[in-house]
C-alpha cells in the first residue's frame, strides 16, 4: 500500500484507532453521488471508502499490502457488490478497473497501520525488523543498508530522504556494517545519531530523514505515484475528478507538476521536441488546500498534508512520459520497470 495518514479510518471495519485526513475536502473535491465509481487507491483501513459508499457510490478499493486488505473484508461483506477489494499496486489502477470511472483518489505515502506496527520495521519509535517493505516482497530496507554502496546510499538519503549530511551518514554506515549487519530499526536509529550527533533541543531524532529515505526507495514510491497519475489520466471519464492527497514535498511536486503540465495543452512534454498544440487532458488544476488548525491540532500526523484536484476533459489521454514529472532524477530500485 501506498497510503498515508488519510488511508486510515475510524469508520471502516477495523479499531477505530485511525483518523482520515482531510476527510470533508477529499469528499468535497470527489462529489460522490449515487451509483457513480470511484476507484481509492489507497484503500488502508477504508476511511475514505467509507465516506464514498456512505455517499451511495460504489468503490473499487486497491491496496498492495494484504493485511489492509485481510482487514477490509469485513467492510466489503457489509456493503456487498458495492465495494469490491483488490490487492494491487496502484500503479495498475486503470488495468484493475477495467471501464472508465467517476473519480480516483490516492493517499501517498506510509499509512499509520503500517507506522504503529513495530513488525512492520517503518518506525524506530519501536525496535522491529528492518523491513520497510509494504508487499513484503523484494529488497528489504536491511538489504539496502548492508549491501548498497555509500555512494549509493548517499543518494538515497540525500534525494529521497533530503538529508543534508547523507554522505557523512552513508560512509559511516558503510564502515559500521562491516563489524555487524544492521538488523533492526533500532540498530539503524542509534548508529545514525552515534554518526551525526544530536543537541538535547532537536526536537526531530536525526534518523528519520534517513528512514523515509529508505522507506520511499524500497517500495519505488515515486514510481508508483507517477505511474497511478497517468493509470488515473487513461481510466477517468471526461469530468471524472483526481485527488492526491499528498505528506510531503516530493510527492507533492510530482503531482503539481502533472497536474499543471497536463492542463496545459499539450499531450507531450515541454522538455521533448515542440509539436502542435492538443486539447488540454485536464481543467486548470484547482488551488492545493492543506488541513486546518483544527485539524492539525487533532491529528499531529496531518501537518504535512496537501490536497490537489484536477478534473479530466474529454481529450485523448497523452503518452507516459517520466520526464514530464522529472522522475529520472530520483534512485529507482534496480529491476524496476517503467511501465
Amino acid at each position: 500500500m501506498m497510503a498515508g495518514p488519510g488511508g486510515a479510518s475510524t469508520t471502516g471495519g477495523g479499531p477505530a484507532r485511525h483518523i482520515p485526513v482531510l476527510l470533508d475536502e477529499v469528499l468535497a473535491a470527489l462529489s460522490p453521488l449515487d451509483g457513480q465509481v470511484f476507484v481509492d487507491g489507497t484503500f488502508g483501513a477504508g476511511g475514505y471508502t467509507t465516506a464514498m459508499l456512505e455517499a451511495g457510490a460504489s468503490v473499487i478499493a486497491i491496496d498492495r499490502d494484504p493485511t489492509a486488505i485481510a482487514a477490509g473484508q469485513a467492510l466489503a461483506g457489509r456493503w456487498g457488490g458495492q465495494l469490491r477489494l483488490v490487492e494491487d499496486r496502484f500503479s495498475n489502477l486503470d488495468a484493475v478497473a477495467g471501464d472508465p470511472v467517476d473519480g480516483v483518489v490516492l493517499d501517498i505515502g506510509v499509512s499509520s497501520m503500517q507506522i504503529d506496527e513495530a513488525v512492520r520495521g517503518f518506525s524506530f519509535q519501536r525496535s522491529g525488523p528492518l523491513d520497510m517493505r509494504m508487499e513484503g516482497k523484494g529488497l528489504s530496507a536491511a538489504d539496502v543498508v548492508n549491501t548498497m554502496k555509500a555512494g549509493d546510499l548517499a543518494r538515497i538519503f540525500g534525494i529521497l530522504g533530503e538529508e543534508r549530511q547523507a554522505g557523512r551518514i552513508a560512509r559511516g554506515l558503510e564502515r559500521m556494517r562491516a563489524e555487524k549487519p544492521f538488523e533492526t530499526t533500532l540498530d539503524l536509529a542509534n548508529a545514525v545519531e552515534k554518526i551525526v550527533g544530536r543537541r538535547p533541543q532537536e526536537k526531530i531524532h536525526p534518523a528519520t530523514r534517513v528512514f523515509q529515505g529508505l522507506r520511499i526507495f524500497v517500495n519505488d514510491e515515486l514510481g508508483e505515484l507517477a505511474r497511478a497519475l497517468f493509470a488515473a489520466e487513461r481510466i477517468l471519464k471526461p469530468g471524472g475528478r483526481l485527488v492526491v492527497v499528498t505528506f510531503h514535498s516530493l510527492e507533492d511536486r510530482i503531482v503539481k507538476r502533472f497536474m499543471s503540465e497536463r492542463a496545459g495543452g499539450q499531450g507531450g512534454s515541454r522538455h521533448l521536441p515542440e509539436v502542435a498544440d492538443v486539447a488540454a487532458i485536464f481543467e486548470k488544476p484547482a488551488k492545493s488546500i492543506s488541513p486546518s488548525n483544527e485539524e492539525a491540532a487533532r491529528n499531529p500526523r496531518a501537518r504535512s498534508a496537501r490536497l490537489r484536484l484536477a478534473v479530466r476533459t474529454g481529450a485523448p489521454a497523452g503518452e507516459t512520459d517520466f520526464a514530464l514529472v522529472g522522475l529520472s532524477r530520483f534512485p529507482r530500485p534496480h529491476g524496476v520497470l517503467e511501465r
